[in-house]
């Protein structure tokens, strides 16, 4: 049946042409897996409850929302939960390494997080096929090392989120609500993460 063969192909497509357009058209290293961000059943996480650490060492399920149970691998090689950003506002940015705009927006996203912090979490969520070694590269050329970043190749958080290009942010409220899924100017950051609560 060969409709069934085309079908992959024309998605794999559709998200490769999705990725390069949301980055002024750079091209993601050749045999990069670009496809790996592709949109998931879901368009954003629901808020039910997951276990959460408690002080006592325990857990509390009704701490953690369900869009916050997710881990992963930072790119410096640790372990990333989800679960860490509950109860206080949060960023997700998802960048790229090779991207282009990725690397003009980093010093602002970097300065946003500084001015934040302790209010507001920010999180890198890099992927596209960046690779952990040019994901590294990208962190310490662009000064973006001050906040946790996930190495995300494989798409896993990309798609809990529905973010299918990159250069795009996640914020969620300090319930673990998403309040906003896109592209933002550096300006219209800044003004809904000082909004965040």
């Amino acid at each position: 049946m060969p409709g069934i063969r085309t079908a992959p192909a024309v998605a794999a497509l559709a998200a490769a042409v999705l990725a390069l357009a949301a980055c002024g058209g750079t091209e993601p290293p050749a045999g990069s897996a670009s496809t790996t961000a592709g949109p998931s059943a879901a368009a954003q996480p629901t808020p039910s409850a997951a276990a959460a650490p408690t002080a006592s060492g325990g857990t509390d399920a009704a701490a953690v929302p369900r869009g916050l149970s997710f881990t992963g691998r930072t790119i410096d090689g640790g372990t990333f939960a989800g679960s860490s950003l509950a109860g206080k506002p949060a960023v997700l940015w998802f960048w790229a390494a090779w991207c282009t705009r990725c690397r003009a927006v980093a010093g602002e996203v970097a300065a946003v997080q500084r001015d934040n912090a302790g209010r507001v979490n920010v999180v890198g969520v890099a992927g596209l096929g960046s690779g952990q070694e040019a994901m590294q590269r990208f962190a310490k050329q662009t000064g973006i090392e001050g906040f946790p970043h996930v190495a995300d190749d494989d798409g896993q958080v990309w798609r809990h989120f529905a973010v299918t290009s990159q250069e795009q942010y996640v914020l969620l409220d300090s319930a673990g609500t998403v309040v906003h899924s896109g592209p933002l100017s550096q300006a219209e950051l800044r003004k809904r993460v000082a909004g965040l609560s």
